[in-house]
């Protein structure tokens, strides 16, 4: 809350809680306590810590020693490599500990900082005779990469010289971080090293996936292909598919651990996703596999890998097209209706896995999908239409639900609110995938949008215990209108009008108390949409003015917030800005700027009595050295001219100053606009 208070003692505090935090003597609580008051500084006042030159160089020190402390007891990795619990690292706090706190500094101080103290000792460390330094060598690269990108990113042809050896390293840990490695850079430094360095990363993992390798290190080498096959085109990935499919399929097919044949499905996955139309000549190699694993009974313990091969069968179908799909999609999607009725529970991995399935599926095949809906949407909708659960709860259970991510805990009046996020969650990803229906199916989807709409997003917008739902709920209205006006031929008919005054009633109401800035932007972008589909005076006059006022408000917020980070000039203060940054107010302002030119498109004069409310606000945009106030205030001048003619004359006194000055403006953005026609 006040890091700077302790300016004059940070060298002693720095000493000691290094001292303490690398004492393997003591006890382990005591020692993540050190790290973590010496990680909190960067992250509250690193200003200060950059200016300490003590203050990297220690906490490199430590977050190296500490990422050491890995299977003690298991010097040659046996129990680590044969345990089928993937979640064994978590019983390393140290380890991880370390990892996270030296991600945290590095996203803080930046590689100006942090890159030099690090390369000091990673080189040095990965030519050592303990296989626990050069693990820990790779895996402090690995945390690092993303803060210090800025730095490293010019250096990839010199990292991959110096990491690129531990895959071959006799030790299967180190061979294991070293994929975790070239995993993590490949998503830190894209697209620039799969367009730069694909021939040598590509090839590296490739020969990781060999039989001859442990499993751990399999699985793992398969989880990094995906990271660098996201980013990398169709180009990248062509004279490597070959080869890479080769060995995903015998290791999909001769595998011993359950764990890898899940990693291989989705790393084959992720590829067809990536390479696209290049695909096709595997899929009727590939395809016939992942239907057998989909018809099999491989038993409960084994429902993961079936999850898994419905996602990538889809996605393998989406990247090859509708024409080559076509082929199999009577058996797939008969395949999928059989497995929708074997779904035991909202934790069966099926379900996610089904719903994103057929979404895929619908995409592809348009309108042809219809048939199916009976079958795919009734538990979409349960899900949909859950509702907020919360509760009190005593003292002693809050730390208990702290720990359970399915819940988060606010304190509210004194008192403590348990709320089931979880299953808020599984509601807003429903209502996306109802969207997406909509999207795709259009007139045809639209005997399920009364329900929808009335019964699910709609009274979403009231789900004030989480922002998803409500975000989601709002950028799904025009998506449900849409479908009301295609079915009935018009925006004007009763279906369609009904709708819409329903949607815009609450949006407007909703804009009036909203305080969350990114949910703000989402309820303009629904009313911008909104009135584009329903074409001239959509809104009445009580509407025009309570959008006004409402506007008015958020033009107001907007710039008092902009205004607070340019003043900022304390190194704490610079930190607040950075958090703030996060709500995005350029984003925000232009929303505002879209429906402000929506409402004067739609309404024209009819807006001048409401708009005369921001007029005051709009004036002094325009004489603004900011940008996106200036733009804004411009924009909002142009309308007011273009859609209300001789009207706006009454505002020239206003306006023609500013604007005849902004044809000089240094910023070629802001003279662009002006000149516009």
């Amino acid at each position: 809350m006040a890091p700077k208070m302790f300016k004059p003692m940070f060298p002693t505090i720095i000493q000691f809680c290094s001292e303490v935090a690398k004492r393997n003597e003591m006890d382990s609580s005591a020692r993540l306590e050190a790290l973590e008051l010496l990680t909190c500084f960067c992250e509250s006042s690193p200003n200060m810590c950059k200016r300490e030159p003590t203050y990297a160089p220690n906490i490199v020190l430590v977050t190296l020693q500490l990422m050491t402390e890995v299977c003690i007891d298991d010097d040659d990795c046996a129990d680590w490599n044969n345990s089928d619990d993937l979640q064994d690292e978590e019983s390393e706090e140290e380890f991880n500990a370390a990892r996270q706190s030296l991600d945290r500094a590095s996203l803080k101080l930046g590689g100006q900082t942090l890159a030099a103290p690090l390369f000091q000792y990673l080189p040095q460390m990965l030519q050592s005779q303990d296989w626990h330094e050069r693990q820990a060598a790779l895996m402090a690269l690995s945390s690092a990469t993303e803060g210090c990108r800025d730095v490293l990113i010019s250096e990839i042809p010199k990292i991959l010289d110096m990491i690129l050896p531990s895959l071959q390293d006799p030790n299967p840990r180190v061979q294991y971080s070293c994929c975790n490695a070239l995993g993590q850079i490949s998503t830190d430094f894209a697209d620039v090293i799969q367009r730069t360095a694909g021939d040598r990363v590509l090839p590296a993992l490739i020969s990781m996936l060999s039989t001859k390798n442990v499993p751990r290190v399999q699985a793992h080498a398969a989880a990094a292909l995906v990271n660098f096959s996201e980013d990398a085109t169709k180009e990248v990935l062509e004279p490597y598919l070959d080869e890479l499919l080769t060995n995903l399929l015998t290791l999909l097919q001769s595998a011993p651990k359950r764990y890898v044949q899940e990693q291989v499905i989705t790393t084959i996955a992720i590829v067809a996703d990536a390479a696209g139309n290049k695909f096709n000549k595997y899929y009727d190699t590939l395809m016939p596999l992942l239907m057998d694993v989909l018809k099999s009974d491989v038993g409960e313990e084994n429902r993961l890998l079936k999850a898994k091969s419905i996602e990538c069968s889809t996605l393998i179908a989406v990247a090859v097209g509708t024409e080559k799909f076509q082929t199999t999609a009577h058996d797939m999607v008969t395949m999928l209706a059989h497995l929708q009725g074997t779904i035991t529970g909202d934790d069966d991995p099926l379900k996610t896995y089904l719903e994103q399935g057929w979404n895929r599926i619908c995409k592809l095949v348009g309108k042809d999908f219809v048939p199916y809906l009976p079958t795919v949407l009734p538990p979409l909708l349960e899900a949909a239409k859950a509702t907020q659960d919360i509760s009190v709860v005593d003292d002693e259970e809050v730390d208990e639900l702290n720990m359970n991510e399915d819940y988060e805990v606010i304190k509210l009046s004194g008192k403590h609110i348990a709320v089931h996020t979880a299953v808020l969650d599984d509601k807003a990803a429903a209502i996306d995938l109802l969207k997406t229906y909509a999207d795709s199916l259009g007139a045809d989807f639209y005997p399920y949008v009364e329900s929808i709409s009335s019964e699910i997003v709609i009274p979403a917008l009231d789900f004030y215990l989480h922002d998803g739902v409500r975000g989601v709920a709002a950028l799904t209205m025009p998506s449900l209108l849409k479908c009301a006006i295609d079915a009935t031929g018009s925006s004007t008919s009763n279906e369609a009008q009904r709708l819409w005054k329903e949607i815009a009633d609450k949006v407007i109401h909703q804009i009036e108390a909203e305080l969350v800035t990114s949910l703000l932007v989402a309820y303009y972008y629904c009313l911008t949409r909104c009135m584009d589909l329903m074409g001239p005076d959509a809104l009445n006059d009580q509407q025009l003015t309570e959008l006004a006022k409402s506007l008015n408000s958020n033009l107001s917020d907007s710039c008092d917030r902009i205004k607070e980070r340019e003043k900022a000039d304390d190194e704490y203060n610079e930190e607040i800005q950075e958090d703030e940054d996060d709500y995005s107010d350029e984003e925000l302002l232009d929303e505002l700027s879209k429906i402000i030119t929506s409402v004067f498109k739609n309404n024209r004069a009819r807006f001048l009595p409401a708009f005369q409310s921001l007029v005051p606000q709009i004036a002094s945009f325009i004489t603004d050295e900011n940008t996106s106030l200036k733009l804004l205030g411009l924009s909002a001048s142009s309308d007011l001219v273009e859609f209300t003619g001789p009207q706006s004359y009454q505002y020239k006194d206003l306006f023609m100053n500013p604007i005849g000055a902004a044809l000089t403006a240094s910023d070629a953005a802001i003279r662009q606009h002006v000149c516009h026609p």
